[in-house]
């Protein structure tokens, strides 16, 4: 409850957080609901409520009830599209008088590839990544256009929200003029988000894809095609940095995911400088033009209304910093600065662009990398009691929301 008061304060108008599907059902089958977990939620949401604060709720932010993966492989079973109908349907019925925008899977394509490929994230599988991963989003995917069609069938009329994906995706420039740089800068974006939102929109996977997979990519049904077409209200987007992409026939040490592709992702300009400010994840580069870059490109492509649903940076854990200095986040602060300014231009150039969300309010839990990442605007002080102590990034998102200077051109 203090957190909540917390993102009061600082004058957020909206919070999106997940569910935690093993919550409302311990064993994944929907059997029967934890009242526990349902009184947990309610909570949360009512609070928020309270203080004028709009929830935006995901579903499925990658923790599988274990149940299901021990008794029939989680996401490589057809059968878990049902289970997690079951699922969307209790948190339907539960929250959604109050809950006005959901989302149903978050970032499928880490749950698919750091799952069943990279095996980084759980179930943390690499045995058969030419299948696997393919597989699993495409149940992933499926079970979204499944909770969509329930909540329109059975909920929509009544409590008249609003139902989306979250996809996430760095934007891919291509390293040169040349054909086969742009050609695979374009691929490296369908293996990304066309990969899930061209079944959406089109009955079928990218044409990259299927050339490049062939049968090792599932195929959707007749059936499966009724229920996929126009499956969500809005897209969300998860974005953080970017890369050049420059073809290459022979990916060395990669993963098979990033071979197929027959790319180079890469940090530098031309003359060696860094594609941007390095933040404390070896993945993250402070480029804060690929957002409008993106933003376009989904725009224009699926013509849907975007959330921008994560945008942040990290950095590394320090005990050996004083507080002061921890909290003190001036590249986070030019972070934002830059990233917001680039959404502005988006919506100048005609992105549909309807929120923003920061990740993340605290510093938190960061799958593989534990609590050695440190993403949040507000400082949790793991050694003594959680302390909460605002970053100095979360005093200025706070001015930048009650309209007091023009932040923008400060730097």
């Amino acid at each position: 409850m203090e957190d909540i008061d917390l993102i009061a304060k600082l004058g957020f108008g909206a919070y999106r957080f997940s569910i935690s599907w093993s919550r409302i059902f311990p064993d994944g089958l929907g059997t029967k609901v934890n009242d526990e977990g349902i009184t947990f939620y309610n909570n949360i949401i009512n609070a928020l409520l309270d203080r004028g604060i709009q929830p935006y709720v995901t579903l499925y932010h990658w923790d599988l009830p274990l149940h299901l993966h021990e008794s029939m492989a989680g996401w490589l079973n057809k059968q878990i599209i049902e289970y997690f109908a079951l699922y969307a349907d209790a948190c339907f019925a539960s929250f959604g008088d109050r809950v006005k925008n959901w989302i149903t899977i978050n970032e499928p394509l880490q749950t698919a590839i750091n799952g069943y490929d990279v095996a980084v994230f759980a179930p943390g599988r690499s045995e058969n990544s030419q299948i696997e991963p393919y597989l699993a989003a495409h149940h992933q995917i499926l079970a979204h256009a499944k909770a969509f069609s329930l909540y329109q069938r059975k909920y929509k009329d009544k409590q008249g929200g609003q139902v989306g994906l979250v996809v996430d995706c760095e934007w891919a420039e291509a390293n040169s003029n040349k054909i086969e740089d742009k050609s695979a800068a374009a691929r490296r974006l369908d293996f990304q988000i066309g990969w899930f939102l061209h079944p959406l929109y089109y009955g079928e996977y990218p044409e990259v894809m299927r050339e490049r997979l062939g049968d090792q990519l599932p195929t959707f049904s007749e059936e499966d095609k009724k229920i996929l077409f126009n499956a969500l209200h809005f897209i969300g987007l998860n974005h953080y940095t970017s890369r050049f992409i420059s073809h290459v026939r022979e990916c060395t040490g990669e993963n098979y995911y990033y071979k197929v592709q027959e790319m180079e992702r890469i940090v530098e300009w031309e003359g060696g400088e860094a594609i941007g400010e390095k933040a404390a994840s070896e993945w993250l580069y402070v480029v804060p033009w690929g957002l409008r870059k993106i933003l376009n490109y989904v725009s224009q492509k699926y013509a849907t209304p975007i959330f921008v649903t994560e945008n942040g940076m990290d950095d590394e854990d320090n005990d050996n910093l004083p507080l002061h200095e921890m909290l003190d986040d001036k590249l986070r602060v030019r972070y934002f600065k830059g990233y917001l300014a680039s959404v502005a231009q988006a919506i100048k150039d005609g992105a549909d662009v309807r929120g923003y969300f920061a990740w993340s309010l605290l510093d938190n839990f960061e799958w593989a990398q534990g609590y050695t990442k440190r993403f949040g605007l507000v400082y949790v002080d793991y050694k003594n009691g959680l302390n909460r102590h605002p970053k100095s990034s979360a005093y200025w998102f706070s001015r930048f929301l009650k309209g007091g200077e023009n932040e923008g051109k400060e730097e």
